[in-house]
């Protein structure tokens, strides 16, 4: 061991002596502690906003004067979807996805005001987070510390010198693994300062905080083996750094841009304006509750006057505009949310196809890990869809229940007699997000797990050969 230490101190020596390393080092360092503190503070104001808005525009909704039940239902409400404190490591998809929802009857809208939509299309090339700069721009600057590792000793000829002193291949490897992964672990610490101040502050999330930097420490443990791996197999450390920055061109760069194209043309989703035809042509179909003589709702008078035992809407003791109010939302309910059962299959089927390329791209594998917990992935943002959803229904059904019981049928045909009391709308629209379980959390992410699992054994498995095969060349 003493022999392998000695070797990791001289390879930092070296890089210690290279100005240039140096400097790539502390600007990545750097760069990650301000990603770690403007993503936190963005984060930070962000929910602020949100929970100032949603407060607000539950006032307000809780503030309407005496009105008609039904006036409420178009009136609406907006609610704001909440931020997990791990976005400030991981952004995920958030900001191409909405985070405002109006909910109002007889409508399912879809999120808006994403930061994609509001930026400069700069954003689209990813923001500046910590999970940014350690699964793009940190395996770039361990190709260029480590390319010559072992490439360097080879063409100086002190590879020879070294083997005839007594040193073994595995040790030479090890050492030039042990300071290559020292550096590596320096370019993590920013981000793992951050997810301890994000679990301290917040000790619900550490799991998943510790789930992150176990997956990111993970990858850069992949690329320390795989820089080392390549210096050993190359003759010329020109030979290492043109197939390492290969490697992280195909593999980092272009592939997770590649995969998504691929899936979305293998399983394409329906533009926005098909699916509003489809709906509005599905919403014609159900029936017209306006029109007395439409087969759905003739039946449904029919059922809803022998149930009652009387012959005229007339006669019920429930005010029937309300009930049919009722029976519209919920067939429309349905049809709304058997399209986005439909729509999210058609997502989940896309990320299945995008999920097959980790196993020519790692960092897909990874990116799927730090945003599902960082609650920044599709699955988060389809609950937050889904219990919206239930919400909106809950809300206009108490609305159009209020119709049907506080308002006879003759005084909703009044006007003046049509307004409710104030009093039966404060506290109705309150929306409260239930984020997943943890446990259901760690499971979704523990095959992605196994993948960077099996990349790093497979890279360990062939660093051990490449050592062997050094201890070849050299006899």
């Amino acid at each position: 061991m003493r022999a392998v230490f000695r070797i990791a101190r001289e390879e930092w020596r070296l890089m210690c002596r290279d100005r240039v390393a140096v400097l790539g080092l502390a600007l990545l360092l750097l760069l990650g502690t301000v990603a770690a503190f403007t993503a936190w503070d963005q984060r930070g104001a962000a929910q602020a906003d949100r929970q100032r808005h949603q407060t607000q525009v539950d006032q307000e909704f809780d503030g309407q004067p005496d009105r008609h039940p039904h006036r409420m239902v178009h009136y609406g409400h907006f609610v704001f979807r909440p931020l997990n404190p791990l976005a400030a490591f991981d952004s995920g998809i958030d900001p191409f996805t909405g985070h405002t929802l109006f909910l109002e009857g007889h409508r399912q809208n879809s999120a808006n005001f994403g930061d994609v939509r509001q930026s400069s299309l700069l954003l689209r090339f990813g923001q500046l987070t910590p999970a940014f700069v350690l699964q793009v721009l940190a395996p770039l600057l361990l190709a260029f510390l480590g390319h010559a590792a072992v490439a360097r000793e080879r063409e100086r000829g002190t590879l020879r010198v070294l083997m005839a002193q007594g040193l073994r291949p595995g040790q030479l490897v090890a050492g030039k693994l042990l300071a290559l992964a020292a550096a590596a672990a320096l370019m993590l610490l920013p981000a793992a300062l951050a997810l301890a101040a994000i679990a301290l502050d917040d000790p619900a999330s550490t799991p998943l905080a510790l789930s992150i930097a176990l997956a990111h420490a993970a990858w850069l443990l992949l690329w320390t083996l795989g820089v080392v791996l390549v210096s050993t197999w190359a003759r010329r450390s020109r030979d290492a750094l043109m197939a390492l920055l290969a490697a992280w061109t195909v593999g980092v760069v272009l592939i997770p841009r590649l995969a998504p194209e691929l899936a979305a043309a293998q399983r394409p989703l329906p533009t926005r304006l098909e699916t509003d035809i489809a709906v509005a042509r599905d919403l014609a179909a159900l029936g017209n509750s306006h029109n007395p003589d439409d087969p759905h709702f003739a039946e449904f008078r029919r059922q809803v006057l022998a149930k009652y035992g009387v012959s005229r809407v007339e006669d019920l003791p429930v005010n029937y505009k309300g009930l049919v109010g009722m029976e519209g939302e919920r067939l429309t309910s349905e049809l709304f949310e058997r399209y986005g059962r439909e729509s999210f299959a058609r997502q989940h089927a896309q990320l299945r196809h995008v999920a097959l390329f980790s196993s020519i791209s790692p960092v897909i594998a990874l990116r799927g890990i730090s945003m599902a917990a960082a609650g920044t992935d599709l699955c988060s943002y389809q609950r937050f869809l889904e219990q919206a959803e239930k919400h909106r229904y809950t809300l206009m059904q108490s609305l159009n229940r209020l119709q049907a019981e506080q308002l006879s049928w003759a005084s909703d045909r009044n006007s003046r007699e049509s307004r409710i009391s104030k009093d039966h709308w404060h506290g109705l629209a309150s929306f409260h997000f239930e984020p997943e379980p943890m446990a259901a959390t760690l499971q979704r992410i523990a095959p992605l797990s196994a993948v960077l699992a099996a990349w790093l054994l497979a890279l360990a498995t062939a660093m051990a050969w490449a050592t062997r095969r050094l201890q070849g060349a050299m006899r």
